[in-house]
């Protein structure tokens, strides 16, 4: 399986630290990644996870990252390191999420610096504006394919289209409800659906 690079049956006290460390480094580069390619927002994270860290490295399910980048919403800070913090802690403990949050937030540091230092004045050239217009519609491609592949996992039944998608969906396109209040009433709705269809599910039993 991808990502698992310490085998059971490794004895040696110097060995399972060799692999601990590989392991986090693997970690570091995985959301080092995430957070160089990271552009336009924290959605634009998803096709990256869906990629390196479900497909590839299989740290996590699609399921599990659509939980964790609900929860990263409804917490103060950036999404995105948010999400990175709750996959690299389910992966290898506090330190994983520690490395993982670091390692997601080290790009747009470096990036930023850079840009603030050097490069202001050069933010209205034509052709600097441009580039950004294509990164832009570069990511909302990315975004529309990560939707497309995360749908099959989270729209498990018409029960999760019609009472939790539909009208999040509308409250979220044309009113100002704060997105925190949709994730929250959404994991109630879920809660709600689970309980009625366990409880119908033993009386026919």
């Amino acid at each position: 399986m991808a990502g698992e690079l310490c085998s059971p049956a490794t004895n040696s006290a110097t060995n399972r630290d060799e692999c601990a460390m590989k392991e986090y480094l693997q970690i570091f580069w995985a959301f080092i990644k995430v957070g160089a390619l990271t552009f336009g927002g924290g959605y634009a994270m998803l096709p990256i996870l869906q990629r390196d860290i479900v497909e590839h490295n299989k740290w996590a399910t699609d399921e599990e990252v659509m939980d964790y980048y609900a929860m990263a919403q409804c917490l103060p800070g950036i999404i995105m390191v948010n999400t990175s913090v709750f996959i690299g802690r389910h992966r290898k403990g506090t330190l994983g999420g520690v490395v993982a949050g670091l390692a997601s937030a080290l790009p747009s540091l470096v990036i930023i610096t850079v840009i603030a230092t050097f490069l202001t004045a050069f933010a209205d050239y034509p052709i600097v504006q441009n580039a950004f217009a294509g990164i832009r519609a570069c990511v909302v491609v990315l975004i529309a394919n990560a939707v497309i592949k995360l749908w099959k996992s989270a729209m498990v039944d018409w029960k999760s289209i019609v009472i939790v998608f539909l009208p999040v969906f509308a409250l979220s396109a044309f009113t100002g409800v704060s997105p925190i209040l949709l994730v929250v009433a959404a994991a109630l709705a879920g809660i709600i659906i689970t309980v009625v269809s366990e409880k119908k599910g033993g009386e026919k039993a």
